[in-house]
């Protein structure tokens, strides 16, 4: 299913964005000819991994003007659906667990400062047959009142496909511990960004069923903090934890539109590498 425009067109100004501080930075080397003592200027890496969710509690605003429908759900309880859980990540399409990416660029000679583009795929789903609170206007009709919220009743409001978190990121690096040949290297790695949300939307409220799809969703903001192992300086495997506060607005549902705002809290694995990108040279003192 094809994703909207105003997504394509956020997804190409973050891209340029990024791309452009790493053509900014490449370009910053020096040009002489002055021979000397080779340092690394920049690196590349990339990762890739699987995660685990916790959300918090929080309102859903349903608005359906030609139903003369208006109300809450209060404080709906939602879980995440990690997919590896149950049977062997190698028996399955890796895109289907709920994973994560991350593309970055080291700066400056120290790599101790870059920047990330960082997506999690996570998957987020009201819970099933959970005691549910309404209030509003329904129909027509004031109410305050309890159900049980379920499929089998014809209920279910899934961001399924993804409530897909988007950042761009800024990264700073400290070093922990490494061998004298750098062929271990322990760091720490905090982030702190923010960017869009691009949830699949599907959902079916009171037997009426919503057209699923992507969309662009909001915004969200998060903080991660990393443990990182890097060997033979170019492989890591890292442990991650985050918080991210995401903001949903105008999620399509059957004759109008939801909102709604829940933290997240994250646990992730990942795997990746580091690739060198180009170097320059500092003249050495004479002795």
């Amino acid at each position: 299913m094809l994703m909207s425009r105003r997504l394509k067109t956020s997804l190409i100004l973050v891209g340029l964005a990024f791309f452009g501080v790493v053509s900014f930075a490449q370009e910053a080397k020096p040009t002489g000819k002055k021979k000397g003592k080779e340092h690394k200027l920049s690196a590349v890496y990339f990762s890739w991994g699987y995660n685990q969710e916790w959300y918090t509690k929080c309102n859903v605003h349903v608005e359906q003007p030609r139903l003369n429908s208006n109300y809450d759900f209060i404080q709906v309880d939602a879980r995440d659906h990690m997919g590896w859980n149950n049977k062997s990540i190698f028996s399955q399409a890796l895109t289907i667990p709920q994973y994560n990416y991350r593309l970055g660029f080291y700066i400056g000679k120290e790599q101790k400062w870059g920047v990330e583009l960082n997506f999690d795929h996570t998957k987020y789903l009201i819970r099933d047959g959970q005691n549910m609170r309404m209030k509003g206007t329904f129909k027509g009709r004031e109410v305050d009142t309890n159900f049980v919220f379920s499929e089998a009743n014809g209920d279910y409001y899934y961001l399924n496909n993804g409530a897909n978190f988007f950042l761009f990121n800024i990264v700073r690096r400290v070093n922990l511990f490494q061998d004298k040949k750098k062929n271990f290297v322990l760091d720490f790695v905090g982030k702190a960004g923010i960017g869009p949300v691009v949830p699949h939307v599907e959902n079916r409220l009171f037997g009426d069923k919503n057209d699923q799809l992507f969309q662009f969703g909001g915004w969200n903001t998060g903080l991660e903090t990393v443990v990182r192992a890097t060997i033979h300086k170019y492989a890591f495997i890292e442990f991650s934890q985050k918080v991210d506060y995401a903001r949903y607005s105008n999620l399509k549902v059957y004759q109008g539109l939801a909102k709604q705002n829940f933290g997240t809290y994250e646990l992730i694995m990942s795997i990746g590498f580091v690739l060198p990108t180009n170097w320059h040279t500092a003249t050495e003192a004479k002795k």
